[in-house]
């Protein structure tokens, strides 16, 4: 059941009672956005957010008959630093499972984490971008309202980049543990390859989708606070085409 919609500056949000009603919703919707873009453009290009708050959305998505994937040209917004594209707990591997070995894709471009020249590969990985303009981004919210691996320390709008190799807020990392990634903090890798804030908010379309109870306060000062680095994802806000999902339990003080 929805329980609330409404607009702060130019972010739209929806509260849903379930996570199973909030990932469907957002799935639909990005298919909608993909199947109207396809009928103006030849190709697609996206960008994943890696995480098991996209479960239900990427699992929408891999399920939909509708969308010419062989046209979509898909990339991944993050990757840590050490972890090769099979490493379980890989950001590749993870959307590998959930989405890209899937779907017929056009490409699947992915970041790579094991790289001996770090510098070069986030070079590598902007040119990328920079050839494929990203039309829609599929993204989340951090406990500590970071966006990629934009942790509010290391967080800026106007980056002039749009990769960068950057160190892990303890509490960023602390959250791959709540979220089940990792058995503990130990393991959690210390630093990571980041597609940048502005490489995010220059798609012209950006869907949102944060489930439960430990995103709560996140989504509040997302929503309701400063626009600041202080919580990267409020920047969602100053985003004409941004939408925001959210389950009853991360979306409580919206209601």
């Amino acid at each position: 059941m929805l329980l609330k919609q409404s607009k702060k500056e130019r972010l739209l949000y929806y509260v849903f009672s379930t996570r199973a009603e909030m990932g469907a919703k957002a799935a639909e919707d990005i298919a909608e956005r993909i199947l109207l873009l396809l009928k103006e453009k030849k190709e697609v290009n996206m960008i994943f957010a890696a995480a098991p708050s996209q479960n239900e959305v990427l699992s929408g998505l891999a399920a939909n008959r509708e969308i010419a994937w062989n046209r979509v040209n898909a990339f991944h917004m993050d990757e840590y630093i050490g972890l090769s594209q099979n490493h379980p707990q890989s950001f590749a591997k993870f959307l590998n499972n959930a989405l890209f070995d899937k779907v017929n894709l056009h490409s699947a471009n992915l970041i790579h984490g094991d790289a001996k020249d770090h510098a070069a590969e986030c070079r590598r990985y902007e040119t990328l971008l920079k050839s494929y303009p990203a039309d829609i981004v599929c993204l989340g919210i951090g406990e500590n309202g970071h966006i990629a691996f934009n942790d509010p320390w290391v967080a800026d709008f106007e980056d002039s980049s749009l990769v960068k190799t950057v160190p892990l807020d303890e509490i960023c990392r602390r959250q791959q543990v709540h979220d089940g990634c990792f058995a503990s903090l130990g393991q959690v890798p210390k630093t990571a390859v980041t597609l940048t804030v502005p490489a995010l908010t220059a798609a012209p379309y950006l869907f949102c989708t944060v489930p439960s109870k430990t995103k709560r306060a996140a989504v509040n000062t997302a929503v309701n606070g400063e626009i600041s680095v202080d919580c990267p994802a409020s920047v969602l806000r100053r985003c004409q085409n941004a939408v925001l999902y959210c389950d009853g339990e991360s979306g409580q003080d919206l209601l």
